[in-house]
């Protein structure tokens, strides 16, 4: 049975996962943006070299995702090393 006073929209958006965003600055280095990323999330330096070129060429780049409190520890993490890091749902 349906509860009426649930919305199934609202439930439904619940499930999507979140998205950390770096985005370009003109402070960091593009080289520490890799290594960032790469101590970070354990990336590979092909991998890191990739989503550091997105960053610097398209001005962002989707580094992880997960759940909000995954996606959250992470932007704090970012945010630690200097990165200019936001996140938001996935769509």
């Amino acid at each position: 049975m349906v509860d009426p006073d649930v919305d199934l929209d609202e439930s439904i958006a619940e499930d999507r996962p979140w998205i950390v965003v770096v985005w370009n600055d003109p402070v960091n280095l593009m080289s520490y943006v890799a290594f960032v990323l790469q101590k970070l999330f354990g990336y590979s330096s092909e991998k890191a070299n990739e989503l550091m070129l997105a960053v610097h060429n398209e001005g962002r780049a989707n580094v992880a995702d997960g759940s909000r409190e995954q996606c959250e520890m992470h932007v704090f993490r970012l945010h630690e090393h200097g990165l200019w890091a936001t996140m938001e749902r996935d769509s």
